[in-house]
């Protein structure tokens, strides 16, 4: 007769709790907004230079760098109305859940990735603010597994009270195992 503590029992695959029945918690919105204003004004300090490029009486281009430069100003406008658009839809796609034993972070546009990281397997954890982020009051979380030397995920846009919060929690149950 086997012992209970030794059991492989089959699990029902129906029966097993979901990620996706936890809700997500959204970002700041502020960071979806300071996000996309560093979007914008380094596109539009891009568009300037270029412009002064093009316009400036001080010396004189060649006809062909002046083609140049105006398709430059189409590709910058391209590429910068591009980055504004998938930055902020990228950034909208993250989100985050805190579980008893985990942290779960979704992020994606088009290719979703959901990263679930058990608090008994982190190593440590780094709340890190940046100048922009310490003007606005958020923060980012970095997740450090165990056996690895790069972070497991960086969750930004948390403001810093939720931050520090998120990191106290993990820090008080990482350690915690459940037995029965």
């Amino acid at each position: 007769m086997p012992d209970s503590a030794f059991d492989n029992n089959v699990i029902n695959l129906d029966e097993i709790p979901r990620v996706q029945q936890v809700p997500k918690k959204d970002l700041m919105p502020l960071y979806y907004q300071v996000n996309l204003a560093i979007r914008a004004s380094l596109t539009f300090l891009l568009f300037i230079v270029l412009l002064v490029l093009k316009y400036e009486v001080f010396f004189v281009l060649k006809p062909n760098y002046h083609n140049a430069i105006h398709w430059a100003i189409v590709v910058v406008a391209a590429f910068g109305t591009f980055s504004m658009l998938y930055g902020y839809l990228y950034d909208r796609a993250i989100a985050y859940q805190v579980r008893e034993l985990d942290i779960t972070m979704y992020s994606g546009v088009f290719f979703k990735k959901v990263v679930t990281q058990p608090f008994l397997r982190l190593q440590h954890i780094e709340l890190k603010r940046g100048p922009i982020e310490r003007k606005f009051g958020l923060a980012t979380i970095q997740v450090f597994s165990a056996g690895g030397s790069q972070h497991t995920f960086s969750l930004p846009g948390l403001t810093l009270k939720q931050a520090t919060s998120l990191r106290q929690y993990i820090l008080e149950h990482k350690d915690v195992a459940y037995h029965e």
